[in-house]
């Protein structure tokens, strides 16, 4: 206990005024926020997500980035996106219909460019993709594990669900740009995707195991400064890869360090060994957890039972078995009160938020879905808040109220659906995938 509070409270830190960090609390508010931005910025603008779909969304931002560069052609504008999910067209969509091919398309229309660089973390999309988020623009940093399309920003009748934080900190923002530029940019493995000479994966195969190699070693990279009483400390954090992952360290640290709650967020209940092993831990000294997932319905890979069904569609079950067996396994602390589960469901809306809240002290906020592909594969990052003197405590607190106003409270795991309760289909899918043993390197990916 005493070394994850060493090793936490010497990270090195930020400081962050309270009333320059604001929380947002709904999808259109994040849209709203963004695009205002775009449209003030005066000097810089890198927007770093897993993807910018080619939707009316997805236009609609590039657009706002195109006509900032022509009205001021100085402005310093790079997006970065995920090399793969990029070149490759939706789940059942034709081949052509690409997010590079709007960048191309874009790209041709106007004087001044605004370059999207893929970014490719492996070789195939399977083994880790892009996972780090951030929308540094001037001296603020939107911060969310939100890509950019239609449901994300809410730009039609539904939404997905995410946290969104703005911090305004010229040395947060300065640090995060210089390792875009420093770790990404600079590389030849990342190259443009609206370029129409952009290479072909298999010619940069060596290149990309460099990139991998590189982004392991790297971090951000700032001054240390020590918070006033009046002030907070961020600590912006990095990692890929399982081996000394400094992201990964300061997610159990922070766990380990828990006296009284832990809050979690997850989209996907599939947590990785040592997270599941800390929160046993926790629960076992007396630490009230708090879990927050999506219903499965809720999940963006779920398919209604009347439509088609495709192999991707058993995810949802498949998580939401994982959190049956973990209940049935805690039900005498469910009972007791010491573990709550909640699950989130709004209409035809999905639920992907991610986060830990540490005994209203330590806050982590990240794009990190805690689970063993964000621990193994993906490239991720996180903002890690220190709050000694309780001057975000109310802003969380109304951000937690808002994440468990469309969630129930999971009272004993027969609540939750069992293989016999699932369509057909479903079943015979699962009953496949366990007879193959599937689900054991499933949850190793996924």
């Amino acid at each position: 206990m005493i070394a994850n509070r060493y090793s936490l409270q010497h990270l090195p830190t930020l400081a962050q005024d309270p009333a320059h960090f604001d929380v947002l609390y709904s999808a259109q508010d994040f849209r709203t926020r963004l695009i205002k931005a775009i449209r003030e910025a005066s000097k810089r603008i890198y927007l770093v997500a897993l993807y910018l779909e080619d939707d009316e969304a997805g236009r609609e931002i590039l657009s706002e980035l195109y006509q900032a560069k022509q009205r001021n052609p100085g402005l310093d504008i790079n997006v970065c996106v995920d090399w793969h999910r990029a070149q490759r067209g939706l789940i059942g969509a034709e081949a052509s219909k690409t997010n590079a091919n709007m960048y191309k398309s874009f790209s041709d229309q106007y004087e001044h460019k605004v370059p999207v660089y893929g970014v490719p973390v492996r070789g195939r999309e399977v083994f880790g993709v892009l996972h780090l988020k951030g929308f540094i623009i001037d001296d603020t940093v939107i911060y969310s594990g939100a890509s950019l399309n239609n449901i994300y920003l809410n730009y039609q009748d539904k939404y997905r669900f995410d946290r969104y934080h703005v911090l305004t900190n010229p040395e947060l923002a300065n640090s995060m740009v210089e390792f875009i530029q420093q770790e990404m940019l600079a590389h030849p493995a990342v190259n443009n995707l609206a370029c129409p000479a952009k290479p072909e994966t298999k010619e940069i195969k060596a290149s990309i195991r460099q990139l991998r190699a590189t982004l392991a070693k790297a971090s951000y990279k700032f001054t240390h400064q020590a918070p006033t009483n009046e002030q907070v400390a961020v600590t912006p954090l990095v990692g890929v890869g399982k081996k000394r992952n400094k992201l990964n360290q300061s997610i159990n640290n922070l766990l380990a360090l828990a006296k009284d709650e832990i809050f979690i967020c997850t989209p996907y209940f599939n947590f990785p060994r040592s997270v599941a092993k800390q929160i046993k831990r926790a629960i076992k000294r007396g630490v009230k957890v708090t879990i927050v997932v999506g219903d499965k319905t809720a999940n963006d890979f779920f398919i209604s039972p009347e439509q088609d069904f495709k192999t991707i569609g058993g995810l949802p079950y498949l998580y939401e078995r994982n959190l049956r067996q973990f209940a049935k396994a805690n039900e005498a602390n469910i009972a007791s009160r010491q573990l709550s589960i909640h699950l989130w469901k709004h209409d035809a809306n999905s639920f992907h938020l991610k986060g830990i809240w540490v005994d209203k002290r330590y806050m982590l906020i990240t794009g990190n879905n805690l689970n063993p592909r964000a621990w193994k594969l993906d490239l991720e990052n996180a903002l890690l808040i220190q709050d000694d003197y309780n001057h975000l405590t109310e802003k969380f607190e109304h951000e937690v109220d808002n994440i468990l106003q469309h969630t129930q409270l999971v009272c004993t795991y027969k609540q939750l659906e069992k293989l016999e309760d699932y369509p057909e289909v479903v079943q015979r899918l699962m009953r496949k995938v366990t007879r193959v043993r599937a689900d054991r390197v499933l949850k190793q990916i996924l």
